[in-house]
């Protein structure tokens, strides 16, 4: 659980700088995903059920004009910056991670 503060410029304008902060780095992962899933919807209103793969959502990362992670560490009690190719990274593997707790059966 390292808090986490996202950075994001969607457009040219610098006006369109935000940032929104998670207790971890998935929880922010996460909401990387549901931006771009809303960005979907906004595009599609019509359509009831959206679905995307990895390199659609990459490339939308890609169009960004600026996207950036500051992770808080806990043995210099500072935040490192991290790229959009480190956030690819992580998306990457919070969603292989999503996958494969659904394929286990459930064992209540």
């Amino acid at each position: 659980m390292s808090h986490t503060i996202l950075l994001i410029q969607p457009g040219s304008r610098p006006e369109t700088r935000t940032y929104s902060d998670y207790e971890s780095v998935n929880e922010c992962m996460e909401d990387i995903c549901k931006i771009y899933e809303t960005h979907l919807k906004k595009l599609n209103p019509n359509v009831r059920s959206i679905s995307y793969n990895m390199s659609e959502l990459f490339e939308f990362i890609d169009h960004l004009s600026d996207l950036s992670c500051l992770v808080f560490q806990r043995n210099t009690k500072t935040y490192a910056s991290f790229n959009k190719n480190w956030i690819k990274e992580k998306i990457h593997e919070v969603l292989k991670c999503q996958a494969t707790q659904r394929q286990l059966p459930n064992m209540n």
